[in-house]
């Protein structure tokens, strides 16, 4: 057992260290199962890869064999950091000054895992668990989320193993700490359409047939009647229009293809094939009698609720016993992996500031990812008190 477990910014300023850019592994997650196998976790790294994607490393650890099975869930690859000259540190090093941590994952989510990582460690250390602790951590959140999660958990469930609930800590608070918390998401759902019209010269348009003639009614009829109103727990359905492309470089030449990128983030009011329908028929109406290919990319997330009770009481009062305040239900912003465990057990995501994520200079308060740890403690403490 350790001695002395690491604090939560010791934890992240090891993870921000490690180059970890989807898909590259980088130490991190090593570097997790270290520190975890230590204080008695069995953990194990295992690794998923398809046809066509890059082969990912993915993170499960649990302490304990009994129920209830607690589970913190979490990513520890990040995106790109980009020119590192505009940053003020080095992205990957782990930087401390002003009060901050700086470095790529910072917020997202490097801090929040270590968060984590830093209060299981304390409670099994200090307490009886009467149950069992896990961990969920994958390398693969912010790439195609293929070989990540969702392929984890179908690994652990095949094993037998079963979890009861789930934080996921994901950078959900708005401008301090423990202000929101998420306890759905909505879907997503991409479209992608061709306008097929027929190549020809400006001057001799009876010889053509410009498919960009419909391209304004389709994106009308899209968008001219909300697909609805929102729900209490969900905000309206909205469809954005993402890229607009001719490929034609000739000033002279009437196109012979129109494509339209769009994507649809929905609430509980559709599923993806009454959405699919819905939009068939926009479609439809808009174009008239010109031709097109309409196609959906995969749907893996779908809109979801946790219901509100016990369980989400119990976050929300260990937020307000270490902060003094209650988080906001929400379900806004996009997707997250989330989506994946909600098929296993009921999952909430709480987190750190998340102002400065995936941009220069990402960085997350000292004090907050201390507090924060202190807030999953609190977690684990009233959750094996009373479930």
């Amino acid at each position: 057992m350790l001695r002395q477990p690491p604090s939560a910014l010791d934890i992240a300023r090891k993870l921000i260290a490690c180059p970890s850019v989807t898909p590259a592994e980088a130490g991190a997650l090593t570097y997790l199962r270290g520190v975890l196998a230590e204080a008695g976790f069995a953990a194990e790294i295992v690794s998923f890869e398809a046809p066509g994607t890059d082969k990912v490393e993915n993170l499960y650890a649990r302490f304990g064999r009994g129920a209830p099975h607690f589970v913190f869930a979490g990513h520890t690859d990040v995106v790109p950091p980009g020119d590192a000259a505009k940053w003020r540190f080095d992205p990957f090093s782990g930087a401390v000054a002003d009060g901050m941590i700086w470095g790529r994952g910072a917020c997202d989510m490097k801090g929040g895992v270590a968060a984590a990582v830093a209060a299981a460690l304390r409670f099994v250390a200090e307490k009886s668990v009467k149950g069992s602790i896990g961990f969920l951590i994958t390398g693969d959140e912010e790439g195609a989320a293929v070989n990540g999660t969702a392929k984890l958990l179908d690994w652990a469930l095949a094993r037998g193993e079963r979890f009861d609930h789930c934080v996921l800590g994901e950078p959900t608070s708005r401008e301090a700490l423990g202000d929101m918390m998420k306890h759905g998401r909505r879907g997503s759902l991409t479209g992608r359409l061709t306008l097929i019209g027929k190549q020809g010269h400006v001057a001799y348009p009876h010889l053509a047939d410009n498919p960009l003639r419909a391209l304004a009614p389709v994106l009308a009829s899209l968008n001219e009647t909300p697909l609805d109103s929102g729900t209490p727990s969900f905000d309206a359905s909205n469809l954005e229009a993402t890229s607009v492309d001719v490929g034609n470089t000739a000033a002279n030449v009437i196109p012979g293809e129109a494509r339209i990128v769009f994507n649809v983030r929905f609430n509980d009011l559709w599923t993806p094939e009454t959405l699919r329908a819905e939009i068939e028929k926009r479609v439809a109406r808009g174009a008239g009698r010109a031709r097109y290919e309409l196609t959906f990319d995969p749907v893996n997330a779908t809109a979801f609720l946790t219901p509100t009770g016990a369980f989400t009481d119990l976050v929300a009062e260990s937020v307000h016993d270490v902060v003094g305040r209650r988080p906001a239900l929400s379900t806004s912003g996009g997707t997250s992996d989330a989506r994946f465990i909600k098929n296993a057990c009921p999952v909430v995501e709480l987190g750190l500031v998340g102002a400065t994520m995936h941009g220069v200079d990402e960085r997350a308060a000292i004090a907050d990812i201390e507090a924060l740890s202190r807030i999953y403690e609190r977690i684990l403490e009233k959750y094996f008190a009373a479930f």
